[in-house]
């Protein structure tokens, strides 16, 4: 299997192109794409894009991204991508992350927040899907830290 990517002049990375050499072996296949339909799939419209498109990525692996018209195709595009890039990991022998919904959040925090600073993170917690202000606060901060 081999990766290639380009850095456009723009600035912009390109998508990686992922080659085969063989097809996937099915039972590994199954298996990938279960754990694939378990994971979180964030998705946001990029506005910058001509025409605007939505783009995603799964929470559990935040490099395998995808794009599509519709959030609908967009995360079509991200399962699709996580089911091979979980088989690829499986035929390597690497285990992949588990569901972020299998972890029991049993720890809290408290952050004090003035109504201003509170109402623009909804707002942004809104415009990026998310259900509910904890899920992207916790989302945000884990892809920084990691």
């Amino acid at each position: 299997m081999s990766v290639r990517s380009k850095k456009p002049s723009h600035g912009r990375v390109k998508a990686t192109t992922l080659e085969l050499k063989k097809p996937f072996d099915l039972v590994i296949l199954r298996k990938a794409a279960a754990l694939a339909e378990r994971y979180t799939v964030i998705v946001g419209l990029d506005d910058d894009a001509q025409p605007p498109t939505y783009v995603g990525r799964t929470l559990e692996l935040p490099l395998v991204m995808a794009d599509g018209v519709t959030r609908a195709a967009c995360m079509e595009q991200v399962i699709e991508a996580t089911r091979f890039a979980i088989a690829a990991m499986l035929e390597a022998g690497d285990v992949p992350p588990q569901p972020a919904t299998d972890d029991s959040r049993t720890a809290q925090i408290n952050i004090r927040l003035t109504q201003r600073e509170k109402f623009c993170l909804e707002a942004a917690a809104k415009r990026a899907g998310f259900r509910g202000l904890s899920d992207f606060v916790r989302t945000a901060a884990l892809d920084r830290a990691s």
